[in-house]
């Protein structure tokens, strides 16, 4: 599995952790983090840049890390293709994947510890979409919301 990966400033020390954990189960990082601390490294540019390898299909999903995991999930869903979602907890991680297709993992920094990170993590990275009738159509309704507005 590829998965990119950033974080702002808030969010790197988290990142590190995750990474880390990404690489000993073996799956390829596509690794975006800037590469110094910055306070003025804000959580849009992030999301952009892993919603963009995400898009582009240099990785298979996506995980962008802030404080609280909010900004970086409300800036990953403005971009078309996206399906990102907040997950400080195992159950959401995964059934995102496998019921709406998710695609981006957020995570808050200032929420979620290190062990349960990984937890989340190994969850979302393990998860497919079910491909479902009912899970397809409900996506199909959101792509139709996400091209009509």
């Amino acid at each position: 599995m590829k998965i990119a990966i950033s974080a702002d400033h808030r969010g790197v020390e988290l990142s590190e952790v995750v990474v880390t954990y990404l690489q000993s189960r073996g799956d390829e990082v596509v690794d975006l983090r800037p590469a110094e601390v910055d306070p003025a490294d804000d959580y849009p540019d992030r999301a952009k840049s892993v919603c963009d390898a995400v898009r582009e299909g240099l990785a298979d999903k996506g995980i962008v890390i802030c404080g609280s995991g909010v900004g970086a999930c409300i800036a990953a869903n403005k971009m078309r293709g996206i399906r990102a979602a907040i997950c400080h907890d195992t159950y959401s991680a995964h059934q995102g994947v496998e019921h709406d297709n998710m695609n981006v993992l957020c995570l808050g920094s200032m929420i979620v510890g290190r062990e349960v990170a990984m937890e989340i993590v190994q969850a979302f990275a393990d998860a497919s979409f079910t491909g479902e009738e009912r899970h397809v159509r409900r996506l199909n309704k959101l792509l139709a919301i996400e091209d009509n507005g």
